[in-house]
């Protein structure tokens, strides 16, 4: 397995690689000064934007401050904002609130989605199963920014079961109703994947067998069928966990969740693009990660899955 994982980590050098170089293309190339938008309406001095352009390395070619950065952010350096702060301490004030946004979002999709599924895979054709399929529909069809205003104006406004917006320090409490919204698409795709993986391993000859030799339902689900069907979904969560760190944009910035969606929103505004540049790196860099440790769970799930050289 050793080798197994470095092989892995080798594999996502270039992944890291092409993916902060397109960032830092389609952010540093687009046609206009970044030094002139920072002062809005006011016109800058020659010698303030010569300062500027040295100090963010706007005056060096394209590949030069392409390594320059790499560089830094090898060194732990993410860089400053063209407002001066240190991108790292944005992260470090930000990136948890998010990871506990995200870690409470797939929560709700293993424990609501995988229940979901399983009871509509084994009951194909019930009244439970045509619902299932009917809501995880609805809910595929609604964009996330109508979802996050209806379930913030109906479930914390008229019903107040939960705070419309997160308050300070975003305890957990203030969390769970972003995190609804924030799964409720992937929590569907969660569903329906289940579902279809459940029909398909019940029709197995290990399914067939374990019943023929006397295992009860309550053994033989959760052991021989959930256990092989929660391959395929657990590779699906490992993509919504990449996507709900990004895609926490629009639901941070509708219920004010001081996290690092809701700060890269803010970046984009103020066209910001050190700050850009950084919190996407470190998104590609989480990415990867979990999608490693995604492969190693394999073997977990499935004992005949083994890691060779």
């Amino acid at each position: 397995m050793f080798w197994y994982i470095i092989r892995r980590l080798l594999q996502g050098i270039p992944v890291f690689l092409g993916s902060t170089f397109l960032i830092f293309s389609m952010v540093f190339l687009v046609p206009g000064n970044p030094v002139l938008r920072m002062f809005g309406d006011r016109t800058p001095s020659p010698e303030q934007i010569a300062a500027l352009e040295a100090k963010f390395h706007l005056d060096q070619p394209f590949l030069v401050r392409y390594f320059i950065y790499l560089g830094d952010v090898f060194q732990g350096n993410l860089g400053t904002t063209y407002a001066g702060q240190s991108v790292n301490e944005i992260l470090a004030r930000t990136f948890p609130t998010t990871l506990r946004l995200a870690l409470l979002a797939v929560l709700i999709q293993l424990i609501v989605g995988v229940l979901a599924g399983l009871i509509s895979g084994l009951r194909k054709g019930g009244i439970f199963d045509h619902a299932a399929l009917i809501v995880t529909l609805l809910l595929i069809s609604i964009p996330v920014f109508v979802l996050a205003f209806v379930a913030q104006w109906f479930f914390g406004i008229q019903l107040g079961w939960f705070r419309p917006t997160v308050g300070s320090g975003a305890p957990w409490s203030d969390l769970i109703l972003p995190a609804i919204v924030l799964a409720a698409l992937n929590m569907a795709y969660v569903v329906r994947l289940t579902r279809a993986s459940v029909i398909e391993t019940s029709q197995n000859d290990f399914v067939r067998m374990a019943y023929g030799k006397g295992l009860s339902r309550r053994r033989v689900i959760p052991v021989h069928i959930l256990r092989n069907s929660m391959i395929p979904v657990t590779t699906n969560l490992a993509a919504d966990f990449g996507i709900l760190i990004v895609g926490a944009t629009v639901t941070e910035g509708i219920f004010n969740v001081p996290g690092v969606g809701n700060e890269l929103f803010k970046a984009i505004n103020r066209h910001d693009t050190p700050e850009i540049v950084s919190i996407v790196t470190i998104l590609v860099i989480v990415y990867v990660f979990v999608n490693l440790l995604i492969d190693l769970l394999y073997g977990v799930l499935d004992p005949r899955i083994r890691y060779v050289k």
